[in-house]
């Protein structure tokens, strides 16, 4: 392995678009920990499954619990931002369950752009205006956490999804798939496309966004236990913006040349905008793309075979589970201690690591399938 800790060197190998997007290069680290210090635990090579730990419940605690059980809900979805395909499907999902569950009410409301500090004014003023609950995708997992523990105090009923805060900060967060699990996935599928000894980079939206932190980290282990004749060349931020998505895979397919093999996108934004990038440069068959992306983003991708699969969950699936999940919590059905989770016409989900509900295992989306899929 020519580069064993893709970030830290990103502050020498951004510096060409230092100019443009300033404020991206972050300083060298030893070692990328996925931005919140945890440990790993890559899956074993061959598949074989992991024992699962228990853990006691570690989420937070809302005031006066129980108060609201049996009375009608108003709640707010509040997603990293608005207007992309991803976050789309998942108020779908948040909207499918309200509508099957007894008197709740529930609207969408989010930031346009993947800023934290929007994210935050947004809950705050949404605390006092009588709600019931709030479901969210942190843009930061700190951060964030200060305004959710308000609103746990004030005895609102608070569940995450896709992307996480501090554990204390709400009841419940849907983890769509285990971080290990889509590290597995995603690299595996990238072998799969530029072998074991090929070369690859990164777009991932911020070196801080919890999840995809997160699963960078989980891939570099797997990588490095898997697959260490791999080389990784660089990891670099796009915020969750189309444009600097296809500006930065740009910037890494010329800086690159014949070296890179392959780019791997870490948000729905980055991996078609990858996509387009690879095609407009016409490296479709030369630099392969593979990443995290809601299937009608790369439709026209596998279609056009310059993509051969990408990885992701049933987003819709995601924000229904979070709806039930928050109904649950407030009716006293969702309690800790729980080890499942009976999430309407999803059926029994897993509760695991304390206060996570785990969606299940990513699929993986290939010219075979992908049709079978609307989000």
């Amino acid at each position: 392995m020519k580069i064993a800790t893709p970030f830290g060197r990103s502050l020498a190998l951004l510096a060409p678009v230092a100019t443009v997007f300033a404020g991206f290069a972050q300083p060298a680290q030893a070692e990328w920990t996925g931005g919140d210090g945890q440990p790993t635990a890559p899956l074993a090579c061959d598949g074989s499954p992991a024992e699962v730990a228990a853990v006691a419940y570690n989420g937070g605690a809302v005031a006066n619990e129980g108060a609201k059980a049996g009375q009608p809900l108003k709640v707010v979805d509040v997603p990293k931002l608005i207007g992309i395909g991803y976050f789309d499907s998942t108020s779908k999902g948040v909207l499918k369950a309200a509508a099957e569950l007894p008197d709740v009410t529930a609207i969408t409301d989010g930031p346009t752009q993947a800023n934290i500090d929007e994210q935050i004014t947004l809950i705050d003023n949404y605390n006092p205006s009588g709600i019931d609950g709030i479901l969210f995708s942190a843009n930061d997992p700190v951060a964030i956490a200060p305004v959710l523990r308000k609103a746990l105090a004030a005895g609102i009923n608070v569940v995450g999804y896709d992307s996480d805060a501090e554990p204390d900060a709400r009841q419940w967060f849907v983890n769509p798939s285990e971080f290990n699990g889509v590290a597995k996935s995603l690299i595996d599928e990238l072998a799969a496309d530029i072998g074991k000894d090929g070369s690859f980079a990164i777009v991932t939206s911020t070196f801080t966004t919890p999840n995809q932190a997160r699963w960078i980290a989980e891939m570099e282990a797997y990588q490095q236990a898997c697959y260490p004749e791999m080389t990784w060349l660089e990891t670099v931020e796009a915020q969750e913006d189309n444009i600097l998505s296809f500006n930065q895979a740009t910037t890494l397919i010329n800086k690159y040349g014949e070296e890179l093999d392959g780019i791997v996108g870490m948000t729905s934004v980055a991996t078609p905008a990858a996509a387009e990038a690879v095609t407009q440069a016409g490296l479709c068959g030369e630099t392969a793309v593979i990443g995290l992306a809601t299937p009608n983003a790369m439709k026209p991708y596998v279609a056009s075979d310059c993509v051969r699969a990408a990885v992701l969950w049933d987003t819709t699936a995601m924000g229904y589970a979070a709806m039930q999940a928050l109904h649950a919590a407030a009716n006293g059905t969702l309690k800790a201690g729980d080890t499942s989770f009976a999430a309407g016409a999803l059926g029994t989900l897993q509760i695991l690591n304390g206060s996570q509900i785990l969606l299940g295992a990513p699929t993986v989306f290939t010219k075979e399938n992908i049709t079978n899929y609307d989000f």
